[in-house]
């Protein structure tokens, strides 16, 4: 997708892949440490070999180590770190233990509408419930625990509420939840005594001054032990995602907390039925959270890899958000955090009924006619959900993509023939007649009501 990788993490991969490469004094002796570290801990010396089910232990250790930094002294212990396959499989093993009952007394599955598809998948896989609570879209997408209260409520008339996943920042609409909203999130999680899941794989794409990451395991543990002793939390990282952007090595991590004893040994006991997570998935997880230090050879180059990254990917959020509201048709809200762009679409009537005749989603129409007409390819919100009514799409901000989001912006304007959500801002374009006559065109003539002039 156009971004570089990150040195550091790179050379200790080849390091710890082909270790005859430890010898060579191109590689700096920071990276050598690391790679010796990591291969020591593995079986025969070699990311080749299996690991340990929960994973290497050095690398649970360095986990430990990182989250207790991040969260300012708030301990971690390394026997409640799980390595996994991405922050995928950590999500759909917790979710494999959570999930019992019959009836009314199956279990249900609070998620965030709109939502990573993940979660409904893993949902529709286990056959469990899907309670749906809807972010805020009027208030940057903000999570009301008022809806909780509603959701869960309504819920209990046909099945067990018992987890709620979180997602901050959020996946597909780009907001960081406030220490407070996390705070009240908790306070609900406790009351109705539900299993949270935190996925936080987006914890370092922040880019709005006024926002801060705050991880659910520090809140958590800052709100004294009548939480910190009984809410039980499950957090998730990832190599995917942040700066990294390495998805292809699968490397992850959660961390359990305030798990049963007796739970906490069948957990164990299914994550060996897949025997370890991916050994190099592993490493790589191992750079992430021990990267170079300031002293150390790798560190300045380190530092500006990482910064980069993530300054432009604050660039293209602010662009893609301007831009968008430019658009007439479309509003973009702040784009706080993460990696997506989840504006709204006002579709006209018409344009509604001819998805309609096409048997599509209004959205996806949208989408289908926006690459027919332009060539850009966006993905319809009603395939993360959307309140009754709504209709969205989602983009994502590529690294170095400055110039396609600006030209994708403007290809959707109507003033350069854009005929999809013209039908409400007839004052936007020169040429009404001339709109018309090109939506006619490629909407069809079996749909004539598809026009400028709704």
């Amino acid at each position: 997708m156009g971004q570089q990788p990150i040195t550091f993490l790179r050379q200790v991969m080849a390091l710890c892949t082909y270790p005859n490469l430890l010898d060579s004094p191109s590689f700096p002796e920071d990276a050598k440490k690391r790679a010796r570290r990591i291969l020591q801990a593995c079986g025969g010396n070699s990311l080749g070999s299996y690991s340990a089910s929960q994973g290497v232990n050095c690398i649970r250790e360095d986990v430990a180590a990182y989250i207790t930094r991040r969260d300012g002294g708030v301990p971690a212990d390394p026997d409640n770190i799980y390595l996994t396959t991405g922050a995928s499989d950590g999500i759909s093993t917790i979710l494999k233990i959570l999930v019992s009952g019959g009836g009314k007394s199956r279990t249900g599955v609070m998620i965030p509408i709109p939502q990573y598809p993940l979660y409904s998948a893993v949902i529709s896989e286990l056959d469990a419930i899907q309670v749906n609570y809807y972010l805020d879209e009027e208030n940057c997408w903000a999570l009301n625990v008022n809806e909780l209260r509603r959701a869960v409520q309504e819920a209990k008339d046909h099945c067990d509420p018992k987890v709620l996943c979180i997602i901050n920042p959020g996946n597909p609409t780009g907001q960081v939840q406030s220490r407070k909203c996390i705070e009240d999130v908790i306070h609900f999680a406790w009351e109705e005594k539900l299993f949270l899941l935190a996925d936080e794989v987006y914890q370092d794409n922040v880019y709005s001054p006024d926002c801060k990451f705050h991880s659910f395991k520090k809140v958590l543990y800052e709100m004294g032990p009548e939480y910190s002793s009984n809410v039980e939390l499950a957090s998730f990282h990832s190599t995917s995602k942040g700066y990294m952007g390495e998805c292809g090595y699968r490397g992850g991590y959660m961390e359990v907390i305030n798990l049963h004893p007796e739970i906490k040994g069948q957990l164990v006991k299914l994550l060996s039925v897949r025997l370890c997570p991916p050994v190099s998935g592993q490493a790589a997880m191992d750079i992430v959270v021990n990267p170079p230090v300031p002293g150390e050879e790798s560190f300045e180059q380190f530092h500006r890899e990482k910064e980069s990254v993530l300054g432009n990917l604050a660039k293209k959020a602010k662009l893609t958000e301007d831009l968008f509201n430019q658009v007439p048709g479309i509003h973009c809200n702040p784009l706080q955090g993460a990696m997506y762009a989840f504006p709204r679409i006002f579709i006209p009537s018409k344009a509604v009924e001819a998805a309609q005749a096409h048997k599509m989603a209004p959205d996806m129409f949208y989408c289908m006619k926006l690459l027919e007409e332009t060539g850009i390819c966006v993905v319809p919100g009603s395939g993360f959900g959307q309140r009754e009514g709504t209709y969205h799409f989602s983009s994502k901000q590529r690294p170095g993509a400055q110039e396609l989001i600006q030209k994708s912006a403007e290809m959707m304007h109507p003033k350069h023939g854009s005929s999809l959500l013209s039908g409400t801002h007839c004052t936007a374009c020169a040429d009404p007649a001339g709109m018309a006559a090109r939506v006619a065109e490629r909407a069809g003539a079996a749909q004539p009501g598809f026009t400028h002039q709704e």
